[in-house]
């Protein structure tokens, strides 16, 4: 199992200190915790509690500035590390420690030039909650994080892809899934159905169930759900001539 930030808000955390404390919760854990940050949605009431106050453009500009800054904080350099940035600087900083794993960054993103800074610079996609964010917009949004990294000079599929679904268990559901649905809502075959059409047409590969922690929907979704859903995906992925990535879930 891993831990995951979903997602930290730049502007509140300054990106080499949220480096190091990266750094300490992958050490802490063996090697088992992922990144996930954004350009912060909230900058008026960010810049109440003391963040600078940035426009939606020079958040994004400083976002992919705390990319650089972090992935050079875990580069295993011991002293004197430089960064001269529009937004932020480092000054012959002694980085440590280093982080058990290569830890990945995952960024937040809405909008289309968020999705294009996606591509370009980080290691995987977290997608709004499916309510804000359907699986048709998704897909849409996943065309452009893909066209960004090929021009980037990278593999679309080498960028993960983070779904936060919503939704619920029930005995019946009302009618076929549709990709305008804002949750999930059926018994636990109708819910394999549709991950799978996610993981496999829309092009998710980790899905995190963003409901209230009821101890019954987890063990469903955990015992249940999940392992059919990998084993309908491998099957398709097993017939296909295009080499892709298997799906992860967290709960």
């Amino acid at each position: 199992m891993r831990a995951f930030a979903d997602v930290g808000n730049l502007p509140l955390r300054p990106p080499a200190m949220l480096a190091k404390a990266a750094a300490t919760l992958d050490l802490l854990s063996g090697g088992r915790f992922e990144l996930g940050i954004g350009a912060g949605g909230y900058l008026e009431a960010a810049h109440a509690m003391g963040a600078p106050a940035r426009t939606p453009a020079a958040s994004l500009e400083a976002l992919e500035e705390a990319v650089a800054v972090m992935q050079a904080m875990w580069s295993g350099e011991r002293r004197g590390l430089r960064f001269d940035g529009r937004y932020y600087q480092l000054v012959g900083v002694h980085p440590g420690p280093a982080p058990e794993h290569p830890i990945q960054v995952w960024i937040g993103a809405n909008k289309s030039r968020a999705l294009a800074l996606t591509g370009r610079v980080a290691d995987g996609w977290v997608s709004p909650l499916m309510s804000y964010k359907p699986p048709r917009e998704a897909a849409q949004a996943n065309l452009v994080i893909d066209r960004a990294a090929r021009e980037a000079g990278r593999d679309p599929r080498a960028i993960r892809r983070m779904y936060n679904v919503q939704g619920a268990f029930t005995r019946t559901h009302q009618g076929p899934a549709a990709d305008t649905d804002q949750g999930i809502v059926g018994p636990p075959a109708h819910w394999v159905e549709v991950l799978t059409h996610l993981a496999l047409d829309i092009g998710f590969g980790t899905f995190v169930l963003a409901t209230p922690p009821d101890p019954d929907t987890l063990t469903t979704f955990i015992e249940d759900v999940a392992p059919r859903v990998r084993e309908r995906v491998a099957e398709r992925r097993a017939s296909s001539p295009v080499p892709v990535m298997s799906p992860e879930y967290s709960a």
